[in-house]
């Protein structure tokens, strides 16, 4: 009989799989296949604690299909029977152990399924700094009645319609930005690996112009007001906000992070950020995670810190259960899988 392991039961309550859920997917499956729900705790933050409980091996031992949240290296090992593995994440490093790289298993994620809710906070980090609200939080910290930051010759408040939003990613996250920025007025810099990365744009972003190169890159530097991250970790991108990058963006720019934390030269960071050549920096994940105390990003007025929850939504399982359900019903038709990972490309 086939069948399907789900193990997406999150341990954090705002991640908790509704029943629904299961339900579903029972509903859409043909006679004879059979679903099983795991009832242990599974964890879906960063690119997905990958469970090991030695009652999932047993349960997917026979298994053609396992959601979860990561795949583990033992479950390929030892599960010869998958043909096709999901992650509730959207990240993929923790997965692509040799067993994934060597195995044929098709492995999608859930690429763009965090997409509006990380968009909204990106937005919500602008406005933070385009309008001041760093000003009124430090004042109110002080019980202080302070207009003189607002008022001053050379206070950085601005218009987002009069400004340029760069997006260093122009994935699922990243067309989800432009969207909203795009929508409120501002000129839109949407930045790629290749021109291939625009090809799949609706007619809604033709106000944006692409990029990709390194002439594309340094234009998004140079030109942003606001420049946003929203691009997987890979050998290419880890450490590409390195300190020649962030001298060349433009002055008084704010930096926002809202992808993976390892983009970003952290120390050169704070350097750019101390001696005034960026406006602020809001960040949402870091090099190391948590971020260590007495780190110097905690102190420094001009930065806006979240601890790695730009996604929390109560709408993420609608849209999960909608690209499990999609996806199901192409493997089982034999079509082509959506959010298809590129092992060897690491996305």
């Amino acid at each position: 009989m086939p069948k399907i392991v789900l193990d997406l039961n999150d341990r954090r309550p705002a991640w908790s799989m509704p029943s629904w859920v299961p339900d579903e997917i029972r509903r859409a499956l043909p006679l004879g296949w059979e679903l099983h729900v795991m009832a242990t705790d599974a964890d879906g933050s960063g690119d997905g604690m990958a469970n090991l409980d030695p009652a999932l091996l047993e349960a997917a031992r026979e298994a053609e299909i396992y959601l979860g949240y990561g795949v583990p290296a033992a479950l390929l090992r030892e599960c010869r029977g998958l043909r096709w593995v999901h992650s509730g994440a959207a990240g993929v490093r923790g997965s692509l152990t040799p067993e994934m790289l060597s195995s044929r298993v098709l492995f999608t994620n859930s690429k763009g399924i965090h997409g509006p809710p990380m968009a909204d906070t990106a937005l919500g980090m602008i406005l933070h700094f385009s309008r001041g609200f760093d000003f009124g939080i430090a004042a109110m910290a002080r019980g202080r009645w302070e207009k003189d930051p607002f008022y001053a010759a050379d206070n950085p408040l601005v218009e987002l319609a009069f400004s340029t939003v760069g997006i260093f990613g122009f994935g699922g996250i990243g067309r989800e930005v432009g969207k909203r920025v795009g929508a409120l007025g501002a000129r839109v810099l949407a930045f790629d690996r290749g021109p291939e990365a625009f090809e799949a744009s609706s007619p809604s972003f033709q106000g944006m112009e692409p990029l990709h190169g390194p002439h594309g890159f340094q234009r998004l530097l140079t030109e942003s007001d606001f420049l946003v991250i929203t691009a997987p970790e890979t050998p290419e991108t880890r450490g590409v906000f390195d300190a020649a990058a962030l001298s060349r963006m433009k002055p008084g720019a704010t930096l926002l992070n809202i992808s993976r934390g390892r983009l970003v030269d952290e120390a050169a960071l704070v350097s750019a950020l101390t001696g005034g050549r960026l406006r602020g920096a809001g960040l949402d994940v870091f090099w190391e995670e948590p971020l260590p105390e007495g780190h110097p990003l905690w102190t420094l007025p001009n930065v806006l810190i979240l601890p790695h929850v730009s996604a929390v939504s109560r709408h993420f399982w609608r849209r999960e259960a909608d690209l499990i359900l999609e996806n199901l019903r192409r493997y089982l038709n034999g079509e082509g899988l959506l959010n298809l990972v590129d092992k060897e490309a690491g996305f």
